[in-house]
């Protein structure tokens, strides 16, 4: 699993480096942060939209769409993907306290 991940990022990261006419990615990296958190915005929008309705394709796709514009945001702002995933590890190896999360989960 996180080898497609490590492999996209790693497409990412080249389009950065070296820009790919008519490349989206390119496009993005162009325009710059605010565009690239812009696409990330909608893309939440979207996921949300497409979950509430209950169509597990297009969740997906939206999901697909949104880790994209995310990785995207990570290389822009030089957020290793190794970074991400140790603290995704990290986390899935807590045991949970309920008490806690409700704490700091107050406001949802």
């Amino acid at each position: 699993m996180n080898n497609a991940l490590q492999q996209l990022y790693k497409v990412i990261q080249a389009r950065q480096a070296d820009p790919q006419e008519g490349s989206y990615t390119c496009y993005l990296f162009e325009k710059g942060l605010d565009k690239i958190l812009k696409k990330v915005g909608e893309e939440c929008s979207e996921l949300i939209i497409a979950a509430k309705n209950g169509k597990t394709e297009d969740t997906v796709g939206e999901i697909s769409d949104l880790m994209y514009h995310l990785m995207v945001m990570m290389v822009n702002e030089e957020i290793a993907l190794e970074d991400v995933l140790k603290e995704l590890e990290h986390r899935s190896s807590k045991i949970g306290n309920l008490k806690q999360f409700h704490a700091s989960d107050h406001n949802t």
